[in-house]
C-alpha cells in the first residue's frame, strides 16, 4: 500500500525539481535566452482588489496575484499621468525629468533619455504597445514613437471620447451621477474592450520571437463607463459611503478643488448621497471590466505555452480618492493617491510567499526589468532593482518611498513654467511625513504626519505633536537626502 505523505513529499520535490530547471534555463545562458515581457497597466487604478483584501471583484487579477508577488506597499513617484508615467519608464524621479505636469512631454527636456522598451528594443527584442503607456493628447508629442518596433495602438487619446460604439437599440444609460453611464453593451464598444482584442493579435504575431509587449488600460479612470453586466456585479445596498472629513489639522495646501471630477470652481457640481455612492459604484465596476480585459491576454498567453518564459508585471500609474478626505481623483499626497498595486510574476523565481510587505517605488521596475532579462542598466536611474524581494519577498531594499506633488494641482506649464509650491511626501514602514515647500526659496511652509501603526486612513496630523518630535526630526534627515530644501529660482 502506497504511503500518502510520501507522495505528497514526491509531488512536491518534484514540482521544485521543475522550477530549479526553468530558471536554471533562464539563467545559465546568459543573454542567449531571452524572457518575454508582458507589462501591464491601469489608469487611476488603487488597490482596490481581491488581492489586496477589497471587495472589487477580480479573479483574473486575483490568479495573476496567486502565480508572482503582489507588493503590499508599493508607491508612484507622482499621482498624476504624465509625471508617473514618465518617472517609471525612465527610471527616473520627476525632478530629475523636470516633468512635474501633464501638459509638457518628458522628451521636450530630456531629449535622449532611455526608456525601459528602448532599452527592449535596442537588445533585439519585438516591442509593442497597445493602449495607454506613455502619456496621452495633453502633450505635442504623441505617446514615444522611438520606443517602439512598430506604431503605437489607441495610445493617444482623451477619456472623454471613450464612448459606447455599440448601442443595442432601445439602450439607455441607467446611471443618472456625473461621469457615469451604464448602458447593456460589449466589452468592445468601449477603448478596453478593444485594447485587450489587439493585446491577443500582438501577441500572435510576436509569439515567435522575443518580445516587450505594454498593454495600457485606460479604466478604472473616469468615466465610470463600463458595460452593466459590470455594474450588476455591485448591488447599490453593498456599496459604502466614505468619510468626507478631512484629516484633523491638516493644512489647506494638502487639499485641491477635485476640478477632474467635479468641474472647475465657481460653478462645480454638487454632489448629493446618491452621486457618491453611485460613482463608487461605477469605480469598482471599471475595476472589473478591466480585470476581465486582463484575463482575455493572459489566457492567450497561456494558449501560446508563453506562460513559462514571460515576465508579467501589472501595475497601476497613481492611487484615488472616491470623495475621502473630501477628494475626488488624484493629485494630492496622501496614501490613497500615492499608493498603487503592483504584481510580478517571473518564471523561475520561486518564493515562499507571494505577498511583499518591502517598500518599493515605481522607478524601481526599470532596474528590475534590466536584471531579469540580463540586459545593460542605463548609466543613470533613481530607482533600486527588485530582483532580491522577488526571491525573497520581505527583503528590505529601502527605508522609504517618496511620493510629491505640486501646487497648483494642474499649474499651466506654458504659462508659469513652474510650479508655485512642491509636496515632498516620505513614506515609512510606519509613518507619512509631508514638507510643503516654496518652490522659489526652498522655505518649509507646512508639514504632516500619520501614523500608520494606529491611523491607515490617515485622519489626524501629528507634525506638530510634542510625542512625535524624534519621528519627525528622523524623517524629515531622510527626507532631505533625497529631495533637500533648496532656491528654485
Amino acid at each position: 500500500m502506497q504511503n500518502p505523505q510520501l507522495l505528497k513529499s514526491m509531488t512536491h520535490l518534484q514540482h521544485l525539481a521543475i522550477g530549479l530547471l526553468l530558471y536554471l534555463a533562464c539563467h545559465s545562458y546568459g543573454n542567449s535566452v531571452k524572457p518575454n515581457v508582458l507589462f501591464v497597466m491601469a489608469d487611476d487604478l488603487r488597490p482596490d482588489l481581491s488581492c489586496y483584501g477589497i471587495r472589487a471583484i477580480t479573479p483574473n487579477i486575483q490568479k495573476l496575484s496567486d502565480t508572482g508577488i503582489t507588493f503590499q506597499k508599493a508607491y508612484c513617484q507622482q499621482a498624476l499621468c504624465n509625471p508617473s508615467r514618465s518617472s517609471m519608464l525612465t527610471g527616473l524621479r520627476p525632478d530629475t525629468l523636470l516633468q512635474w505636469n501633464n501638459g509638457g512631454h518628458f522628451r521636450e527636456r530630456n531629449p535622449n533619455v532611455p526608456t525601459i522598451p528602448s532599452v527592449f528594443k535596442n537588445n533585439g527584442y519585438e516591442t509593442r504597445c497597445v493602449g495607454k503607456i506613455f502619456h496621452n493628447w495633453h502633450t505635442k508629442i504623441k505617446g514615444d514613437p522611438t520606443s517602439w518596433s512598430k506604431p503605437e495602438y489607441l495610445h493617444y487619446e482623451n477619456h472623454g471620447n471613450d464612448k459606447a460604439t455599440i448601442t443595442p437599440k432601445g439602450s439607455t444609460n441607467l446611471a443618472k451621477s456625473p461621469k457615469c453611464e451604464c448602458l447593456d453593451v460589449p466589452d468592445e464598444a468601449y477603448f478596453d474592450g478593444r485594447i485587450s482584442r489587439e493585446a491577443v493579435n500582438a501577441l500572435i504575431d510576436c509569439k515567435d520571437k522575443p518580445f516587450f509587449l505594454a498593454v495600457g488600460f485606460w479604466k478604472p479612470h473616469a468615466p465610470f463607463n463600463a458595460p452593466k453586466k459590470y455594474w450588476d456585479l455591485y448591488p447599490e445596498y453593498t456599496i459604502s459611503f466614505p468619510d468626507l472629513s478631512r484629516p484633523e489639522n491638516a493644512p489647506e495646501i494638502a487639499f485641491h478643488d477635485s476640478r477632474e471630477l467635479l468641474g472647475m470652481p465657481p460653478n462645480q457640481t454638487k454632489l448629493t448621497r446618491e452621486n457618491i455612492l453611485e460613482m463608487r459604484r461605477g469605480y469598482l465596476a471599471n475595476i472589473s471590466y478591466l480585470d476581465a480585459q486582463v484575463g482575455i491576454i493572459v489566457e492567450k498567453l497561456k494558449e501560446l505555452k508563453l506562460t513559462e518564459k514571460t515576465i508579467i508585471i501589472f501595475q497601476g500609474d497613481h492611487g484615488y480618492h472616491l470623495g475621502e478626505h473630501g477628494l475626488w481623483a488624484k493629485t494630492s499626497c496622501f496614501e490613497l493617491d500615492a499608493r498603487i498595486p503592483l504584481i510580478i510574476s517571473a518564471p523561475g523565481i520561486m518564493p515562499k510567499t507571494s505577498i511583499s510587505n518591502s517598500l518599493v517605488e515605481s522607478i524601481d521596475i526599470f532596474p528590475t526589468l534590466m536584471d531579469l532579462c540580463h540586459l545593460p542598466k542605463p548609466e543613470k536611474l533613481d530607482g533600486i532593482s527588485l530582483l532580491p524581494v522577488l526571491k525573497t519577498p520581505n527583503t528590505l531594499i529601502k527605508n522609504f518611498a517618496i511620493t510629491q506633488h505640486p501646487r497648483p494641482a494642474y499649474y499651466d506649464r506654458e504659462l508659469d513654467n513652474k510650479p508655485k509650491v512642491m509636496g515632498y511626501s516620505l513614506r515609512s514602514a510606519d509613518f507619512r511625513y509631508t514638507e510643503w515647500r516654496s518652490w522659489q526659496s526652498g522655505q518649509i511652509i507646512a508639514t504632516e504626519l500619520y501614523d500608520h501603526r494606529t491611523d491607515s486612513k490617515e485622519t489626524k496630523n501629528l507634525a506638530n505633536s510634542s510625542e512625535y518630535i524624534q519621528e519627525v526630526t528622523n524623517l524629515k534627515i531622510q527626507l532631505h537626502k533625497i529631495h533637500k530644501p533648496q532656491a528654485n529660482p
